[in-house]
Parts: structure tokens; C-alpha cells; sequence
């Protein structure tokens, strides 16, 4: 939508924004018409529109209240220019308060920029939107006329929108109908209600800029040349779930050990099947070897168990060098034991005793 506009054109360039300045045209109510940089709904703002008698050929520079208020509302109602700012392109043939208005009622509204709004979260950022050149802007507009219980007439205006531009859908998702050259306004103000249609589209062109000004704009009395003033916007953190997960999958890729290989290839060092296997072979390998014989296993259930730990000090170091060489089994050389070499054991400790 557009509720906000800059118009601190001189009444005399209206016109010429307009592409009117070869027809005659005459000015009314434009007394009324105060220059701002923050105009809001409820305000007086210049229109060009036909006159009124038909095959005149001239326009009419007027000045109208921002804000529709249809001719057949209640005449003791209270005018709410809010509740009609805008009209939907793509509706405005189908509601009574707009349909009626097209044949005759189309008017031309000329302004420098005019402000949008990013909402984030709980926060709104606006932004100023002109054309690089400095050029005015012209918006499609639709005009209609009310008289209150006093008889005092009240002529007020509402801008088309239609869905934004391509450039312009990360800001919001509708814009003001902008009519770039004399043609489409020629379209718009004088062609038949079949053919106007052909207008009613987002502006694509690219010098059609925006920046950010201060978020004192939301108040409606701040007005002056700070209104168009650009400010630095802080870059937005990105705190989003999805973004936190990702990022931390990505790190943990990152910290994964990997083996380089000569053919520059990278392989995570996980373990395979054969190697796994490989060990629990390895842990059954040693718990025979430290179970011993049968003989072993009753002995070690006995109650003497304790006195086993007792072996003489030449004792110790014989397990300890088996120990050694059993849990190594791929490095170790087997030697040939001979008639000679004797291995205490349990029993013949026992024996000696």
C-alpha cells in the first residue's frame, strides 16, 4: 500500500509532472494546498483531472483531501479518510465505491517519493522510494465528491496500487500504480474503461531507488527535510533455527578428522567392518590367553587366590614378558622351547611348599 507521500512540488509543476503542460488548465482549491515532506491520509494534495464539460480537451489542477470518501456515504457520518487511501487495481471494477468512478472520475496525483515500511519482528524500518533522476512520480488515482450535513462539498481521492515489482517484493507486497511516461498517463485519463487496464501494472524500470530514513516518519506531525534524510541501518543478525542447525553442521564437517591421501583425495577415518571384526577377534585372542589351562580356572576359584599374588620377585617378570609379547601377536617370534626351559607354574609353586 502507500500511505505515505513527499509533495513539495510548486502548484505550477504539477501539470508538467503530469505531461499536461500543452492543454489548458485551470486551478481550484489549490489555496488549500500546503507543501510537506510527510503527507499522510486527511491531507490536501494537487490532482490533475479532466474538466468537468465533455470535449473540453482541457484538465483541471485541483485540490482534493488524501483519503476516499464515496459521494453516497451517510451525510451526517464522520469522514474517515483512513478507511479508503488506497484502491486495488485488480478489484477496483467489482466495488460499488470504485466501479462507478472509472468511466468519468480519473485523476492524475504527481509526488517525489513516498515511504515504505520493512516490518521486522516487533520493529518497522521505513524507507524513501524516488527516482534516481529526482524526477516526480505519477500515481493512478480515482477522485469522487460528498457533501455533509452542513452542504459544504468535500473532494477526496484514493491511489491505485497493484502487487509490487520484482525489485520492490522484499519491502512489501503492493506499490502505487507509478505511470512512467505521457502515454500511460494519456491511457489512463482519456482511454475507455475497457483499455485502461493495460496500465494497472508494477513499475519494472530500474531507476526507481530507495534508502532508509529515520523511524520518526510513523509520526504524522514530523515533518521537514530530515524526513528524507538516509540513515545507516545496522546489519541484521541472522538468528533464525534453521540457520543455527545448519551452521552447526557445517562445523562439525569441518572438525571431522580426515586422511589426505597422495591422489589428493580426503577419507574419513572411520572404522570398517574388517576392522572391527578384527578387534573382537583380538579381545577373544586375550581372554584366552589370560584364562590359562582348565587347571587354571579351578585354581583360580579357590580360596587361595590371594597367595597367588605373592610369587617370588623372578616370578613376576617371566608373566609380565608374556603378557608383553601375547598382546602383540603379529610382532612377536616364536621361540622354540627346549627340554631345558622350565615355566614355574601355580602347581609347582604349590609343590614346593
Amino acid at each position: 500500500m502507500c500511505g505515505r507521500t513527499r509533495c513539495t512540488l510548486r502548484s505550477d509543476d504539477v501539470p508538467r509532472a503530469c505531461h499536461r503542460s500543452d492543454a489548458p488548465t485551470r486551478t481550484l482549491h489549490m489555496d488549500r494546498y500546503r507543501p510537506a515532506y510527510n503527507v499522510s491520509p486527511g491531507s490536501n494534495m494537487p490532482v490533475v483531472r479532466r474538466e468537468d464539460a465533455p470535449n473540453s480537451g482541457g484538465y483541471v489542477l485541483h485540490c482534493m483531501k488524501w483519503g476516499l470518501i464515496p459521494s453516497f456515504t451517510k451525510k451526517t457520518e464522520k469522514p474517515d479518510h483512513y478507511k479508503m487511501f488506497n484502491a486495488r487495481s485488480e478489484s477496483i471494477d467489482e466495488k460499488a465505491s470504485f466501479r462507478r468512478l472509472l468511466p468519468k472520475s480519473r485523476c492524475l496525483v504527481a509526488v517525489e517519493g513516498f515511504y515504505e515500511w520493512k516490518k521486522d519482528c516487533s520493529k518497522k524500518q521505513p524507507y524513501y522510494i524516488h527516482f534516481k533522476d529526482g524526477r516526480p512520480l505519477v500515481f493512478a488515482a480515482l477522485y469522487d465528491s460528498w457533501q455533509n450535513s452542513e452542504g459544504e462539498t468535500l473532494h477526496t481521492f484514493t491511489i491505485i496500487t497493484t502487487s509490487s515489482s520484482s525489485a520492490l517484493q522484499w519491502l512489501h507486497d503492493r506499490m502505487p500504480v507509478i505511470l512512467g511516461s505521457k502515454e500511460s498517463t494519456d491511457t489512463w485519463l482519456s482511454s475507455s474503461a475497457s483499455s485502461f487496464k493495460s496500465v494497472m501494472k508494477p513499475y519494472e524500470e530500474s531507476d526507481l531507488v530507495w534508502y532508509p530514513v529515520t523511524s520518526a516518519m510513523g509520526k504524522t506531525s514530523f515533518d521537514g527535510p530530515e524526513c528524507i534524510k538516509e540513515i545507516q541501518v545496522k546489519a541484521e543478525g541472522n538468528t533464525s533455527i534453521s540457520m543455527f542447525f545448519s551452521k552447526k553442521g557445517a562445523e562439525s564437517n569441518d572438525t571431522k578428522p580426515e586422511q589426505k591421501l597422495s591422489s589428493h583425495e580426503f577419507v574419513k577415518t572411520e572404522p570398517t567392518e574388517d576392522l572391527i571384526e578384527g578387534a573382537k577377534a583380538e579381545e577373544g585372542d586375550n581372554d584366552l590367553k589370560f584364562s590359562g589351562s582348565s587347571h587354571s580356572k579351578n585354581a583360580s576359584t579357590l580360596p587361595i587366590k590371594r597367595e597367588y599374588e605373592t610369587f617370588s620377585a623372578d616370578s613376576k617378570p617371566a608373566l609380565a614378558n608374556h603378557d608383553q609379547i601375547s598382546s602383540n601377536p603379529a610382532k612377536k617370534k616364536e621361540k622354540t622351547k627346549t627340554a631345558n626351559d622350565k615355566q614355574p607354574t601355580l602347581f609347582s609353586y604349590f609343590g614346593k611348599k
